[in-house]
């Protein structure tokens, strides 16, 4: 796992139209009103239907009080480098620290040689952008003397240094060929690929001659923040940004814990599409990079192993206590050091959408194994997981018991439901209950896309039960879509809360049952993959 541990970004990649200038701007407004951290505007100086970025990112910044700034990227053969430095310096200093400065080397040879830039070869071009960040650097280093760089496509001789900006610009490279990504490794602070030209399967190979070009400079790979510009649609597809929010928190979580990128800036002028991103992929990804994180922590914190011997018979004496015999699954999830909740057998419903009897169980692991506290954690973290639905879903059931009894009114209910973590502000019964559904579903999705086609590949003998789980995510979603219905109902109709009442119980019933042999079956593997 390659994460270089950078706070995490999200921005947004304006088009700077000229006919629409007031909405352009107000795309960056609602940027910083939905709580991102970036907005970065294209920069083609030879495209007359585009605003100036320079002067665009100046109102933009006017305009709005947190977010930050950037070209994304400056086009360098137009944009001569000593006053481009104290373009961004002066911005900067305007701005209390909030501009960084995406750099590339130059395309669309024509259109700049039409607008008076040199026409330069693929390998004069990475030169000339080599030269560039040193005279850009030697601009904003007021401690230096006089400025004198002769290079072979920019001199500066004899400039004095300044203005010094506010904070240490982060300059950032357009890169996707190997002279590029050597000139990222060397001497840049940051990586800015696109998706569409650099595609997440291509980033491993990309990334890695990065961190090679860095060691070799004696730099620490971990110094170049990794930024994605990213595109794509809600929809329901599989591919890399085409399915439901949670797909994208997903994939993009993965990307950071996985390959080392913080910055994820969405091309696109849609404002339904950034508040979107905003309030449904963010928030996921920052709390999947937060757990992830917390298990890598936990990890380096002690390196420590448990034997397999030694805590097996835990799992026999909370089986004892539930009155269930201890399977192969609990037996290695004990062994690892992990007590996964047991099924107590009591059910609320009648009905029986699944025979627990058929579920399949996999083999049981080397006994010899040990596992350090960093694979105990990654094991640990589906149950706490689980313990946050499980204790939601009580609340849920008591509240829905409280009200069918009367003993609780619409204000009680509000003041009780605004103690607790549910994101809707709308404190109805069937909001509160609608949002719970979706926690649980937005849980499933993510353990779909990520978590059980990994453990398909790492174990073989996983597959049967990683396809059990996965047909009673469908069948749980069913019975999630039944309370939404009965809501429904009860909105129109209040005396069908037994309607509700029934939902919830099989719900209950069907949730706790599935989380149980989820963690009875999972948290082994989970904790011995996660060293893998």
């Amino acid at each position: 796992m390659t994460d270089y541990g950078h706070d995490l970004l999200f921005g947004t990649f304006i088009t700077p139209v000229a006919e629409q200038a007031d909405r352009v701007v107000a795309l960056a407004q609602l940027t910083e009103e939905v709580g991102l951290d970036l907005v970065t505007v294209q920069d083609h100086p030879y495209q007359a239907r585009f605003l100036d970025t320079w002067t665009l990112l100046s109102v933009i910044a006017a305009s709005t009080s947190r977010v930050r700034v950037s070209p994304n990227v400056a086009n360098l053969p137009l944009r001569q480098p000593a006053v481009l430095a104290r373009s961004a310096a002066t911005l900067d200093l305007l701005t209390g620290g909030r501009v960084e400065l995406g750099l590339g080397a130059g395309a669309f040879w024509d259109a700049i040689a039409a607008m008076g830039g040199d026409r330069l070869k693929p390998a004069e071009s990475v030169q000339a952008l080599e030269e560039a960040i040193a005279i850009i650097r030697a601009i904003w280093d007021v401690t230096g003397g006089a400025v004198k760089i002769d290079g072979t496509h920019h001199r500066v001789w004899g400039a004095h240094p300044g203005p010094a900006p506010a904070h240490d610009i982060g300059i950032w490279l357009g890169a996707y060929k190997k002279r590029m990504l050597g000139v990222t490794g060397r001497l840049a602070d940051g990586w800015l690929p696109s998706s569409p030209y650099a595609p997440p399967e291509q980033l491993p190979a990309m990334n890695a001659a990065i961190d090679d070009a860095a060691r070799q400079a004696g730099r620490d790979p971990a110094a170049i923040r990794r930024l994605y510009n990213i595109s794509g649609s809600f929809g329901t597809g599989d591919g890399f940004l085409t399915g439901s929010p949670a797909q994208w928190a997903g994939q993009l979580a993965e990307l950071t814990l996985e390959h080392g990128f913080s910055g994820y800036i969405l091309t696109g002028d849609d404002p339904d599409m950034i508040r979107r991103y905003a309030a449904e992929v963010v928030p996921a990804v920052r709390d999947l990079v937060s757990a992830g994180r917390s298990v890598a922590a936990e990890g380096a914190a002690a390196e420590d192993v448990v034997s397999a011997d030694v805590v097996s018979e835990a799992v026999v004496s909370v089986a004892a206590a539930s009155g269930v015999a201890p399977s192969g699954a609990s037996a290695a999830a004990a062994a690892a050091g992990i007590t996964p909740t047991p099924d107590d057998g009591v059910r609320l419903s009648d009905e029986r959408p699944w025979d627990e009897s058929s579920r399949p169980t996999a083999p049981a692991p080397d006994p010899s194994l040990r596992y350090s506290d960093a694979q105990r954690a990654a094991g640990k973290h589906l149950i706490d997981v689980h313990d946050h639905l499980r204790s939601e879903l009580r609340t849920v059931w008591d509240l829905i018991g409280q009200v069918a009894a009367g003993t609780v009114g619409a204000g009680s209910a509000r003041e009780h439901i605004n103690t607790m973590t549910m994101r809707q502000n709308n404190w109805t019964l069937g909001a509160y209950c609608e949002s719970y559904c979706r926690v649980v579903t937005t849980h499933h999705t993510i353990e779909d896309i990520s978590m059980l086609p990994q453990l398909r590949r790492a174990d073989p003998a996983l597959v049967p039960v990683v396809d059990r789980l996965a047909e009673e995510h469908k069948i749980i979603h069913d019975v999630l879509e039944r309370v939404d219905r009965a809501l429904v109902a009860l909105v129109s109709e209040p005396d069908r809360i037994g309607e509700v009442q029934a939902a919830v119980d099989l719900l209950t019933d069907t949730l706790l049952s599935h989380l149980s042999y989820e963690e009875r079956e999972l948290v082994e593997p989970l904790a011995r993959f996660s060293g893998a």
